[in-house]
Parts: structure tokens; sequence; C-alpha cells
């Protein structure tokens, strides 16, 4: 498979997987006050796990020596620290949809887009003009989808964006490590760490009834199953071929996805506001990932080209 071919189809599958994403915010907002939100992300790892393990028994062997860097402590290690930054994210996102719109969760949290690579500088990484500038209109969009009357910010919106944070780690430390491993191997460690974490939280925290299981079963399902065993499976799939910056603009569709789809479940609408703030951070997203510098270096270039051309006489 080509470059070229590898990156298109890491960029479908990314795409696939923030439309799953984005419709997944309608399920959990569903599984508010029937399940407790440590059991609900538990509950839906667990069963991430199970569909990702299924597929693995159904595909042929894996040749050790496709990931010779892989070994059982490093793929150990690499998934346990995905699975933890995935339980403060997920967990964060879970509660903070208590006390906040579904188009505001989606929108904020796709803010990665913009705290990958300005975060990419603890990498040395050079960030260029379009980032700021995206990171400025995000932040203004920020402030008008989230900021109401007597300047006050809900609650959920603080949450979200705890979740983002976690959310970018994962990003970045995942387009570190998943061209080392099995995606599937690496998907399993991840999903069940979160699970253990989140499960855990539940028994301290929460209560779990019978009845209250088997109303949220259909929100688990559909979060688990689709949510978590094929879109993060996805994810781990694609950016084997992705770098994280040009992955998480593409992730950032999830806040767009999340608002149309509360519009045509949950019949959530944006006002005015909230719909100006929801457009300029959508296009701090996309900003954040022009290369200004070179585009505008063309452009220069083109003009001097064009003032350098000799005249034509008539």
């Amino acid at each position: 498979m080509s470059a070229s071919t590898a990156s298109l189809r890491a960029s479908a599958l990314m795409l696939l997987a923030s439309l799953i994403w984005g419709s997944a915010f309608v399920a959990q907002t569903a599984s508010i006050g029937t399940i407790g939100p440590f059991y609900y992300t538990g509950l839906r790892f667990v069963l991430g796990a199970a569909v990702v393990l299924a597929v693995m028994a159904l595909r042929p062997r894996i040749d050790p020596a496709a990931h010779p860097l892989s070994t059982p402590r490093s793929l150990l290690r690499d998934g346990s620290l995905l699975g933890v930054l995935v339980a403060f994210a997920i967990s964060l996102q879970q509660i903070g949809l208590e006390s906040t719109t579904v188009a505001n969760a989606g929108f904020i949290s796709s803010l990665y887009v913009v705290l990958v690579p300005l975060l990419g500088l603890l990498w040395g990484r050079r960030i260029g003009a379009g980032v700021w500038l995206g990171a400025l209109l995000a932040a203004i969009g920020m402030y008008f989808l989230s900021v109401r009357s007597g300047y006050s910010v809900r609650h959920g919106d603080w949450l979200e964006l705890g979740g983002a944070l976690f959310i970018t780690g994962q990003i970045l430390l995942l387009g570190r490590v998943a061209p080392r491993h099995d995606p599937l191997h690496l998907a399993v460690v991840q999903f069940l760490v979160c699970a253990v974490l989140c499960l855990g939280a539940g028994v301290l925290l929460e209560t779990l009834s019978l009845d209250a299981l088997w109303r949220a079963a259909g929100t688990i399902v559909y979060g688990g199953a689709l949510s978590v065993g094929v879109a993060y499976t996805l994810q781990v799939v694609a950016q084997r071929h992705a770098i994280p910056a040009h992955a998480a603009v593409i992730f950032s569709m999830e806040g767009v996805f999340a608002a149309l789809a509360a519009w045509l479940v949950l019949q959530q609408t944006l006002d005015l506001r909230a719909g100006l703030g929801c457009l300029l951070v959508f296009c701090g997203l996309l900003v954040s990932q022009l290369p200004l510098r070179a585009l505008a270096g063309g452009l220069r270039t083109r003009l001097r080209a064009a003032l350098a051309a000799p005249a034509i006489d008539p």
C-alpha cells in the first residue's frame, strides 16, 4: 500500500470514528439518571474489549516479527498509560454531560485539535501562525458557547475541557506508541485498564441495581460496541499512518456530528450566541491546521513574479 493510499485510508477511518463518537454523545446523555458515570464508562469499555477480543479470535495469527519493537512489557506499559488517560477523559466527559448540553460537550471536547499541536511543543515541534490564530478563535468561541448571563460558565463545561486535556495526552501518546504494536492488542489493553479503573471508582462511589442495568442496556451496548469497540479501535489502527496534528483536525468533526445528532434525536437547539460560539470554535479548529506561513510565502512569491514580469506593449 502506497503512502498516499495509507494516508487516505487513515483519514477515512478517523472520520468514521468521529461520526460514531459524535453520535455517542446522545447515548451518553440518555444514560444520565439511569446509571452512574463510572459504572457506565467501565461497562462500555468492558464490552468494547470483548468486541475487539472477538475480532482477534477470528483473524489469522499475527507474526511477532511484524512488530519487532513490541514486547509484552512494552505493550502493557503503553496500553496502561493510554487506558489511564482515556479513563480520566471519558469520566470527566460523562460527568460533565450532567450539567451541559450535547452541543457544548461535543465542541468543547473538540478543542484537542488546538491543544494537540500546542502541547506538541513539549516534544520540540514548531508551532505555526495558524495554530496560534486557531487557538485565539477557539478561545473566543468557547466564551460565546459557555459563558452565560452574569459571566458564569456551566460546571459541565469545565469538566468537558478537562476531558479534552486528557484526550490531548492520549492522542499525542498514541501517535508515538501505535506504530510499535499490533493495533488490536494495544486497543484491548487500553480498554481493559480503563474499564478496571472506572469500575473500581463505581464500586467506591456509586450504586448499581439490576433494574438500572437493564434500563441502561441500550446505551451501554451502543457506547460500548460502537463508540469503544469500533471507533477507538479505528483510532488505534488509523494513527499508525497519521501524525497527531492531522488526526486531531479530523477528530474535531466529532463536535459537528454531536450537534447534528443532538438536533436530530434530542431536539436540542442552539441559540444565536451558542451558534456563533460553535462556528468560531470550528473555524479555530480548521484554521489551526492551515500552513499560513507557507501560504503567505507562496502568495508573496507569486506577487513578486507578477511585478517582475515585463510589461507587454499594446
